[in-house]
């Protein structure tokens, strides 16, 4: 990219985007700072002036995420209508198509070692994140009874264990799966949410 990528003195979002492409391309610890601030059309010393370093750039990066992210899973779990199981399935499918959609925000946020507690503002996001699938579960748990109902944050962990997997198995450009990443997904929410008798067994 050469200095006409970015206008108007936005130079600070020029480099995320920059840096956003690198990770897509070589992961989130295959580039360095001088990449990205020559693919943004601009010196090394440049990119001082908005970011401490690296790291801070991945951060921003995951924080700008998180943010996307957080926007999706709302969509999704769009005030659990029609039903809190539509709606708590429309999440898990929500995080495979983030993934697909933005690789570079994905692996910032996931897979670059950046602690969500990095920062305040990036810790604020991520827990918004967090909150909607936590919202969505504890919609779906009322209908367990109480004497069978696991905790909450279990269920939602297990539900983005389980996501996270089918993206990092099956959903990366090359990676053959023996079904497509929604089925296997879909299928997997599917054989959980039975086993907490919230879907009648096939028989």
């Amino acid at each position: 990219m050469s200095k006409q990528g970015y206008h108007h003195g936005n130079l600070r979002q020029a480099l995320v985007a920059s840096a956003l492409a690198l990770i897509e391309e070589k992961g989130p610890t295959g580039f360095t700072l001088s990449e990205a601030a020559k693919r943004a059309g601009v010196t090394p010393a440049a990119v001082y002036r908005h970011f401490e370093g690296r790291e801070d750039l991945i951060a921003e990066c995951a924080r700008q995420g998180y943010l996307i992210f957080g926007d999706v899973l709302e969509h999704a779990w769009n005030g659990g209508e029609p039903s809190a199981l539509a709606a708590f399935s429309a999440t898990g499918r929500a995080y495979l198509a983030f993934a697909r959609k933005y690789p570079g925000h994905y692996m910032a946020m996931f897979e670059s070692g950046i602690s969500p507690n990095r920062s305040t503002d990036l810790a604020k996001v991520a827990e918004r994140a967090d909150r909607v699938m936590e919202r969505a579960t504890a919609a779906l748990m009322e209908h367990v009874p109480p004497d069978r109902r696991p905790p909450v944050a279990m269920v939602s962990a297990h539900i983005w264990a389980m996501s996270h997997g089918v993206v990092e198995l099956y959903a990366r450009e090359g990676n053959r799966a023996p079904y497509a990443p929604e089925d296997l997904l879909e299928s997997g929410i599917g054989v959980y949410l039975r086993g907490l008798g919230l879907i009648r067994a096939d028989i």
